[in-house]
Parts: C-alpha cells; structure tokens; sequence
C-alpha cells in the first residue's frame, strides 16, 4: 500500500558569510548558518569556507554587520498607520501654521492629525476650537498631540463623540480626549488592518522583528486588538511580518474578572498590561507629581486609578500567573503604583507578586527608594531612551515643566545598578520606529549619571524584549546556535566598543574581553538596514545583498 502524505518540502539552508556577526558565541565571528528557523552555527570566514556547499544559499555580507532583530517593548501599530497617513504637524511653529495645515487638508472625512508640541513655539497658545472648525469648512477634527495624552477638536468632533463645552478651548484631556479619540477611530476592519500593515513594513524595514502591541478599551477596539494579533496567524501562513506581542489595557477587580476578560477578548494575550493608565503625561500636565508643575502652578496631573484599584488588579493578575502592569509617568502615579504593590503582595504573597513578572511602562520619574521597590517586587520597566533625547537636556520640555526635577527622569543606569529589569521601546506614534536611535539616546542621555553603554542599550533593545513579555523561547534574542534565526542585517561605517562617557561599566572594554562589537553612533546617521529575517523567514530586503 502506497502511503499518500505528502513529502515535506526541504529544509532551506543559507550561510551567511564574509561580514561581522553579533554573537556571544565567537565575537570575532563573520559567518552564521542558518537551517530553517533555527541558528545552526557561528564562526570564521575559514570555516565558512570548509562547510559551504551547493545546497545551500550563500550570502555575501559584503562586511555588513548581521545582529539580533531589534524588539519594541512598546508601540501602538493602528495609531502608528494613522499618523503616518495624517496630517504630519511635528514642524509647526504656531496655531497659525497648524489652522493652515487642517485648512489645506483634502481629507473628505474626518481630518486626522498627529504630533503638534506648543513646548516648541515662540507663542505657546493653542487655537480655538472655533477657530479650527472655521479652517476645516465645518468637518470634524482630530489632532492629537506628540505625548497623545490630548488632542485638538472641533465642535463636530466633539459632537460625535458626546462631548459638551469644547466650544470655546480646543484642547481636551483626560476622559475627554479618550471619547474624542474613540470617536475618532471608528474605522472599518479594512481601514484598521491597512493602517496596521504600514506600522509592520515600517518596523521591518528598520529591524524590527518582535512589537509589542500595547492595546486598551481607550485607545482601540477589541476588533483592532484582534487584528493586531491575527498577524502572527499571517505570518505563519502568508506574508510574514514582525512578531506581535499582545497586551490588554483593562482593570480587574478580581481573579475570576480578570479571567472573564481574558475569555472576552477572543485571543490570547500576554496580559492585562501596557496603557491601563495610572497617569497621564509631562507633556499634557496630565501625569500626577508630588509637587506643582513648575509652569503651572496649583497643577499636579491626575490619577485615574486608585491604589486600592491597583492593587486589587495586580492582585488578581498573580493569582492568574499572568502580567499586570500600567503606564506610569509621574513620581506621585508610581508612588501609587508602588503603594499597590505592597498591599498586593500583602494579600496573595511577595513570591507570587514576583512571579508573574509585571511589567510597569514609562517610570520616567523614580527616585532611589522607588527604584529600590522595584527591585524588590522584580517589575520590568518598559521605558523609551527617545523620550530623553526629545524633551530632556536644557530648555526642553522636562525643564519647563519640571525644573530642577528634569535631572531625575528616566533613570537607565540607576535601575540598572539596582538590578531592576529593563527594557526600551518607542511608544509609537510618539518617537519613531528607529532603533539606533533609541541606542544613541541611552548613550548621550541628558544626565551623564544615567548614560549607560551601547552594549547594554542594545541588549535592552533586543533580548530584553523577549524576556520581558516572558517570551516562550528562552533563546530568543541571540545568535547562537539552537536559537531562533531572527535578526537584521546594517551596513555600518565603524564597529567598535561604545561606553557611556565618563563612566566606569561592569564589564572590561578590553579587546581581549572579546566584548562583540556594535555600530559607531556617534557619526551623525543610523546604520542602514539591509535585511530583516524572523525565525528563517525574510521580513524586509533592501535589494543589496545578493546571493
């Protein structure tokens, strides 16, 4: 009897070869063999040599260098599309410029616009609401500011989203802003998966192989969660893109809620985590200090959940053995957070507090007691090093509002030295999808205290990634052999051993410490991306590398 199964198609094998690998398994290797999806060997170009073969497909590196794929801890991929495809008002210099930008808007719907930041303008004030119905002929309008904590609209907009007295202000916060942004995004499933696409080609392109999805019933639908994590189901079986890390921004006030909420959803997600909002932002005024804004007096943001609410949430998420977690800004809003914690642990106990690994996002404001609590209860903090490089430093936004507190924010090397996990993302649409970048701003932090080397930038930017979201495969994130074979490949003018200036690392920088080596950042333009591949699969190709 003749068996009917179908033959499997043959494992395809390349060698990559002739550049510098990124690996702890050999730092002076410049070749990897990639079987499948699986890493199956690093080493020389001499033994590259010896086990080239004419089944396999060759790769000539060309002296470019083959690393880990970069992981984003944080990004918002409808949001991303959508800025990307409205109106672009990063470059505005005033309200006037901003009216003409939505008065030149051949939008026939809704005009949608993103990244305005009045911190940047001679004059600081913000049109009417009046004023922008005047310059869009009566259509609705949604321009979100560069934190996307608040927003612009018009009074059609906020009609729609049954909104009353944004007559007379444009600008709208808190509860308001999320109704205006709901109100906003009431997109099709087409619409939605097309925005969604463009975030995956983005981040490909630039070296991404993993996002974390950080989804919530005030930022989107169930229906766009949905189709974020359908993705991962395209990428085993038609085009493939970026691993998507899934998390669900919503509060529970018990084990057995936590659990109707994960059956709800109609997909498995990693957690109840991400952007379930304790504050708001430094940006909008929205994140809660201990002390007044310095250029606003009386003004210290707000918390949207109380300790008892997040305690109970982080409770019943330990009990479940899944993550919680929260957006957390401000000194007060983590002081809360923190306060949670510990009547958390009270309850169900400090070992399962611990266990479930929660994950808080931003922590921009920490002290040492703080940073010490952390440690103590082993939460990951999801932070964003672009952050730093846009607003920290002399005259910038974290002065302006904050004053002399703006030395304490995002404090990299302190929680590094407190043993707290750590890990970076970009927190698109907010900062771009660029990783080098991000690297770059963890090595010129604007504090030189908390600068910390390329080597650990990057590794926050990479295996990091993967442990965080308590990720399947342990290996992920390296090059080594028996590991996934998902990386990036960069055309690089220098590679060397980068640290952070006038600081002494944990680890030698001597050559003979056989430290791998990592692009040179400080020559004024990122890396080129080349290649992005994901567990064997190709994501991106510029067209430069040939057989």
């Amino acid at each position: 009897m003749t068996d009917s199964k179908p033959t499997p198609a043959p494992r395809k094998v390349t060698l990559y070869r002739n550049g510098s690998v990124y690996t702890a398994a050999d730092p002076f290797a410049s070749a990897m063999l990639v079987d499948g999806d699986t890493v199956a060997w690093v080493g020389s170009e001499q033994a590259a040599t010896s086990i080239a073969d004419a089944s396999m497909d060759i790769v000539d590196l060309n002296g470019a260098l083959l690393a880990p794929g970069f992981v984003d801890s944080h990004a918002h991929l409808t949001e991303t599309g959508i800025a990307r495809n409205s109106l672009q008002l990063g470059g505005v210099s005033s309200a006037r410029e901003l009216l003409d930008a939505v008065a030149g808007s051949t939008a026939e719907g809704t005009i949608l616009g993103h990244g305005w930041d009045e911190t940047l303008w001679a004059d600081p004030s913000l049109p009417s609401a009046a004023e922008l119905e005047r310059a869009a002929g009566g259509r609705k309008v949604y321009l979100s500011r560069i934190d996307v904590h608040s927003a612009l609209v018009s009074p059609a907009l906020a009609a729609a989203a049954g909104l009353e007295g944004v007559s007379a202000g444009g600008q709208v916060k808190r509860a308001a802003h999320t109704a205006a942004r709901l109100a906003a995004r009431r997109l099709p499933a087409a619409a939605l998966r097309g925005y969604q696409q463009q975030a995956l080609a983005e981040a490909a392109a630039n070296g991404y192989v993993g996002l974390a999805e950080m989804a919530a019933p005030h930022i989107g639908s169930i229906e766009d969660l949905r189709l974020a994590v359908g993705w991962n189901d395209e990428s085993r079986n038609g085009t493939a893109v970026p691993e998507i890390l899934p998390y669900w921004g919503e509060l529970a006030t018990s084990p057995e809620h936590a659990q109707s909420i994960l059956d709800g959803l109609g997909v498995s997600v990693l957690g109840l985590a991400g952007d379930l909002n304790i504050d708001g932002s430094i940006g909008s005024r929205t994140a809660a200090l201990r002390a007044d804004y310095t250029d606003f007096p009386g003004e210290r943001g707000s918390l949207y959940i109380s300790v008892d609410q997040a305690a109970a949430h982080l409770a019943a998420c330990s009990l479940l053995g899944i993550q919680a977690g929260f957006h957390i800004i401000g000194d007060a809003g983590l002081d809360a957070a923190l306060d949670a914690l510990d009547l958390a642990a009270a309850e169900v106990g400090e070992q399962r507090v611990r266990a479930a690994g929660h994950r808080f996002e931003h922590v921009e404001l920490a002290d040492a007691g703080a940073i010490g609590r952390l440690a103590k209860y082993s939460v990951t903090v999801s932070a964003q090093p672009c952050f730093d490089s846009a607003w920290g430093g002399a005259g910038k936004l974290y002065e302006q509002r904050l004053g002399s507190r703006q030395v304490g924010m995002n404090p990299f090397a302190s929680f590094y030295a407190a043993g707290v996990p750590i890990c970076f993302g970009s927190d698109s649409p907010v900062t771009p999808l660029r990783p080098w970048s991000s690297v770059r701003a963890c090595l010129e932090h604007s504090n030189p205290a908390e600068q910390i080397s390329a080597r650990a930038a990057f590794l926050g930017h990479t295996r990091a990634g993967w442990r965080a979201a308590r990720y399947r495969n342990p290996m992920a994130g390296q090059l080594v052999p028996g590991a996934p074979a998902s990386f990036a490949v960069w055309e690089v003018e220098e590679l060397m051993v980068q640290v952070a200036d006038g600081r002494v690392q944990s680890w030698s920088t001597d050559p003979r410490a056989r430290t791998p080596l990592l692009p040179a950042l400080d020559t004024g333009s990122d890396p080129a991306c080349l290649l992005t591949v994901r567990d064997g699969r190709e994501l991106f190709s510029s067209g430069a590398l040939g057989a």
